[in-house]
């Protein structure tokens, strides 16, 4: 284990007064310390940008344009401002367990056949909770595995090497999809080495996520921008007909009230048993340690 490579940790945020703190201290909880954190501003009109300015660390920087220019174009941003060579990203609106920095960069430091590396995360309600977890290990992404969804990658989770970044842009002109997009783009052009555990190591807030909307749209990107990089006509063909028919099926669900089953099956629910789950323990314990640590500027220390 190396604890004195740096890292910089970024976290683009929007209107995220109710959470940025709880995502904040989930940095200062890491068992890793070596790092920055950027905390980039965009354009939010509630008290976010006041939070993050108030947090007195060295290690805290805070950038505002004020201007709203979506998250694809502030992790572009980020590439230029990150002073090291692994960047570590996560959302606002939620947390990391306190040791998620030092073994992802573990791997990198100790792989470098691996540019990224991410993990499993813990779904969480909106008071923080537990609502399940999921995760898997892979080692080997394929074009075809990421574009099929059967290998998953978890954007908010993962840390990379600036070097990658620098070659791997985000599509800024792009509403949705970013990352999915940017993971099949560079897997196409055999630059996404990337591995991922299934351990999870990530706290991310999904209750209320999965909205009709929110997947008629990701679904409408897949046709229009991870259709055109399947170069054969006719499986970009099927793959067309089969999102089509995906957003006829989230129709149906969502007029017969059962939208919530997609999410509810994304996860692995903790048993309610005479013996403990192992991974609520974690969760806990992870919890326990994140809600007791101090934040300079914000709380007394």
């Amino acid at each position: 284990m190396n604890h004195s490579t740096p890292v910089t940790i970024c976290i683009p945020f929007y209107n995220a007064e109710s959470t940025l703190l709880e995502a904040v201290r989930s940095v200062f909880a890491q068992t890793h310390k070596t790092w920055e954190l950027i905390l980039i501003d965009d354009g939010s009109t509630d008290g976010s940008l006041a939070i993050a300015q108030s947090i007195s660390d060295p290690r805290v920087k805070v950038y505002s344009d004020g201007q709203n220019r979506r998250l694809a174009a502030r992790l572009n941003e980020l590439v230029e401002i990150a002073q090291y060579d692994f960047i570590a990203r996560m959302d606002a609106d939620d947390m990391m367990t306190p040791d998620r920095v030092q073994k992802l960069l573990d791997i990198l430091l100790t792989n470098e056949k691996y540019d990224l590396a991410s993990c499993g995360t813990y779904s969480i309600r909106q008071d923080g909770s537990f609502n399940g977890y999921r995760g898997a290990d892979e080692h080997n992404y394929t074009f075809n595995k990421l574009l099929n969804k059967s290998q998953g990658f978890l954007h908010a989770g993962l840390i990379a090497r600036k070097s990658w970044y620098q070659r791997n842009r985000y599509d800024e002109s792009l509403p949705v999809g970013q990352d999915s997009e940017l993971w099949l783009r560079a897997a196409r052009a055999g630059d996404f080495r990337a591995i991922s555990l299934k351990e999870p190591l990530y706290l991310y807030r999904e209750e209320g996520n999965v909205t009709l909307q929110k997947i008629i749209r990701a679904y409408q990107a897949e046709r229009e921008h991870h259709a055109p990089l399947i170069d054969k006509r006719s499986k970009r063909l099927k793959y067309i007909a089969k999102s089509v028919l995906k957003t006829g099926v989230v129709q149906v669900m969502a007029s017969t009230g059962t939208l919530d089953y997609l999410l509810k099956r994304r996860n692995k629910k903790s048993k309610q048993t005479k013996v403990p789950d192992p991974m609520l323990e974690i969760f806990n314990q992870a919890l326990d340690s994140i809600y007791s640590t101090k934040i300079p500027g914000i709380d007394h220390v």
